[in-house]
């Protein structure tokens, strides 16, 4: 397995947030949330730009928040696709998802 290049940040706000790569001066990737209610996280969004694609920056966005969740006891609600897709992949996630009802 190759070591991840980048740097995955985190910016945390009361009502959102972002998982952020800082690639080259005007280009980042990125994975944005909000938080529905205290201690669940609504993934929206997830997007790199396009010459940086296949390169697992948001394989790793996502893997980031999964460990943040863990460590503090959040649940999460996929709603953009990619997100979705990872939870699909990684059923090892389904602990951390948010029971709809």
């Amino acid at each position: 397995m190759t070591e991840f290049a980048y740097r995955v940040e985190r910016e945390n706000g009361p009502a959102m947030g972002r998982y952020v790569v800082r690639l080259a001066p005007g280009f980042e990737g990125e994975m944005t949330y909000r938080w529905v209610k205290p201690g669940v996280m609504s993934i929206d969004h997830t997007g790199v730009p396009p010459q940086y694609r296949g390169q697992g920056i948001a394989e790793e966005l996502v893997k980031q928040a999964i460990a943040d969740a863990r460590q503090e006891g959040t649940k999460i609600i996929p709603h953009c696709s990619y997100a979705v897709a990872q939870f699909r992949r990684h059923p090892e996630w389904a602990d951390l998802l948010e029971a709809r009802g």
